[in-house]
């Protein structure tokens, strides 16, 4: 017993998966896995072309399509705009009598 997987150990490991898995399963398992631990590989080493890059642009604001200056402040509309004589007159009602 040279260390914890003697070939012994491999074998018991890999009788035991195909128990568990199948004959049909166990490459398409090995495929995960490997395709896991490179992705997880990469992320680990910062890559330039990778998740970062990609999170770093889609958390970056949006510039404003029209942008005001200070010197020019923009349009401000009033919450509350006087009636006009004829909408005045209509709100009234009736006209009392005299």
């Amino acid at each position: 017993m040279t260390g914890f997987l003697s070939p012994t150990h491999m074998a018991l490991l890999l009788v035991a998966l195909l128990i568990l898995f199948g004959a049909k399963r166990l490459p398409e398992l090995g495929r995960s896995l490997g395709s896991g631990m490179r992705e997880f590989k990469h992320s680990i080493a910062g890559e330039a072309g990778g998740e970062r890059a990609t999170l770093a642009a889609v958390h970056e604001p949006e510039p404003e399509a029209h942008p005001t200056s200070a010197a020019e402040p923009a349009a401000v509309q009033p919450a509350f705009r006087e009636p006009t004589a004829d909408q005045a007159a209509a709100d009234s009602g009736p006209p009392a009598a005299a």
